[in-house]
């Protein structure tokens, strides 16, 4: 739909019938979301306060728990409005500046994990050469590069998408992310082929770089001796699942606009909401409770307060 002032409008159609509840419905979104933004700042915070965690490891951990703040910030806000509206709708230059937000955060958890196993492999399999290889310089590197690749990536497919003709104003699910390609009337194949570059680049490549470093980190500590295996098994473990969890996510993202209207709308519903709900609560308590360090100052924190 369009208004007077010629701006189109998106309608979100992954919404069941909540009218009835959607105050219930609004405070527990808004609930979520404050312990989301409480939960993840209060591990940066201990992090960034506390001299002996301002190592590499701890410092990328705080990177992630940021974005995972930030990837959060770009969905509830649009989320909790819908929730109190009659429609739950969106201009369409919204909806690609949310799909932009959605996953070049996205991206930049996947190089954010790969530099985490970066460095977890140089500090267990190249304990010698730490020092040299994880220096100041090179972590603020890999932290500007985590951000700014994907958002670069990203870009150029969302840009593309601005100028295109709309044949369906209608989407599948409850905020903008790739089933946006379903609103166009024609594919562009310039459009398809960045988009894979950016899905290998900042999703497929990272995720093969992780798997072979744990691998790499697990056959060198089964040769070593128990210490070695135990301090990989404590720094390794937390970050083996985050990935596994945010994987998930991202395969639900794919699979869900495979199925398009076969997915049962309330099933959609619950499915994604899961996903936003679940993932950005269990980074940081996965990180709190796993992480010795972290947990310990976790601990005295607590008390102090």
């Amino acid at each position: 739909m369009e208004d007077a002032l010629n701006v189109t409008y998106i309608t979100f159609d992954g919404y069941v019938d909540m009218h009835k509840y959607k105050y219930i419905h609004f405070f527990i979104m808004f609930t979520v979301y404050i312990l989301i933004i409480c939960f993840n700042f209060t591990i940066v915070f201990i992090i960034w306060f506390n001299k002996n965690l301002h190592e590499p490891m701890y410092i990328f951990i705080a990177a992630l728990l940021l974005n995972s703040v930030l990837f959060s910030t770009s969905i509830y806000p649009k989320l909790l409005m819908d929730f109190l509206s009659e429609q739950q709708i969106i201009s369409y230059s919204a909806c690609l500046f949310q799909f932009f937000l959605c996953y070049s955060l996205s991206g930049s958890e996947f190089l954010l994990l790969a530099a985490m196993a970066y460095d977890r492999y140089v500090s267990i399999c190249k304990p010698l050469q730490y020092p040299t290889i994880m220096r100041k310089t090179n972590i603020c590197i890999l932290l500007v590069v985590a951000w700014i690749l994907p958002a670069g990536q990203v870009a150029v497919p969302a840009i593309l998408s601005v100028s295109m003709k709309l044949c369906n104003l209608t989407l599948n699910g409850i905020f903008c992310n790739n089933s946006i390609y379903s609103l166009h009337c024609v594919s562009s194949k310039a459009r398809s082929v960045f988009g894979v570059v950016a899905l290998v680049n900042i999703a497929l490549l990272p995720l093969l770089f992780i798997l072979f470093t744990y691998t790499r980190i697990f056959i060198i500590s089964y040769r070593s001796g128990r210490k070695v295996r135990k301090k990989a098994a404590q720094t390794c473990l937390p970050h083996l699942l985050v990935l596994m969890s945010f994987s998930c996510f991202c395969a639900y993202d794919v699979t869900i606009v495979r199925l398009g209207s076969d997915f049962p709308k309330a099933a959609r519903l619950i499915m994604t909401l899961q996903v936003i709900l679940y993932h950005p609560l269990f980074n940081p308590i996965i990180y709190g409770l796993k992480m010795k360090e972290i947990s310990k100052h976790l601990k005295m924190f607590c008390q102090f307060k």
